[in-house]
């Protein structure tokens, strides 16, 4: 998963979205063609790591771990978003391990997204790296009324709560901050715990960056990679 791969998503409304992400993955990479045959020592390997993830994920939020040697050697890490309770955690990192088996089958490396979690493995040591080459963007298909005001509104809250985020253990954070009409943004920011603080605030910085490429007006959107991740709503869809 060496060259950067963007993929742009579109939903046409915030029931739509829920709908979309209540079962389904967000979306997901397969490695390069590089892969492993049936019953080999790496695929015996990975079977251990994703059992690993899926025992240790839900009790902290990340989990984290390599197994084997040499060429049979896999890495992998899955992350639950800061807010999920244990019981979902460990629900969306056993669908996320079983789902991207099906859809890569014999991929030496892959990675996918759920709402509530992500899981990613490859064989190469890709811990405490920035990862640019796996990402995607989605976003609201409803303009707001005054993009420039409330394109603001979205790079303040989103640039604060990575102030918050980058300082913590668990490198998530969420907020929220008031619309005209009584209306509310709402905000969350997390990185991969295997991220140092400061690889954190750079991850979550170049993701903002891409705002105006992603969400330029637009009433909710996200930027997500494999590494750290935004989203912005009108709609509460996460406790602040």
């Amino acid at each position: 998963m060496s060259s950067a791969r963007f993929v742009l998503l579109s939903l046409c409304s915030a029931l739509l979205l829920q709908a979309a992400l209540s079962a389904d993955p967000l979306f997901h990479f397969c490695s390069t063609p590089e892969n492993f045959t049936a019953s080999s020592p790496y695929e015996s390997n990975l079977n251990k790591l994703t059992s690993f993830l899926y025992a240790k994920t839900p009790l902290l939020g990340f989990g984290l771990g390599s197994i084997g040697q040499y060429q049979d050697q896999v890495y992998g890490l899955s992350l639950c978003r800061g807010d999920a309770s244990p019981s979902d955690c460990k629900a969306c990192v056993a669908d996320a391990g079983a789902e991207i088996r099906r859809r890569c089958p014999r991929n030496k490396g892959a990675i996918i997204w759920y709402d509530e979690c992500m899981f990613k493995y490859l064989n190469t040591d890709f811990f405490s790296q920035i990862d640019n080459a796996n990402k995607f963007y989605m976003w609201n298909l409803n303009n707001v009324s005054h993009p420039e005001a409330f394109n603001s509104k979205v790079r303040g809250l989103l640039t604060g709560l990575v102030e918050e985020a980058y300082t913590v253990p668990k490198l998530f954070a969420t907020g929220k901050v008031g619309l005209e009409g009584k209306m509310n943004l709402y905000g969350l920011v997390q990185c991969t715990r295997d991220l140092s603080s400061t690889e954190c605030k750079e991850c979550l910085e170049g993701a903002i960056g891409e705002l105006p490429s992603c969400c330029d007006g637009k009433e909710g959107g996200r930027v997500v990679g494999g590494s750290c991740n935004f989203r912005y709503e009108i709609y509460p869809f996460v406790n602040v």
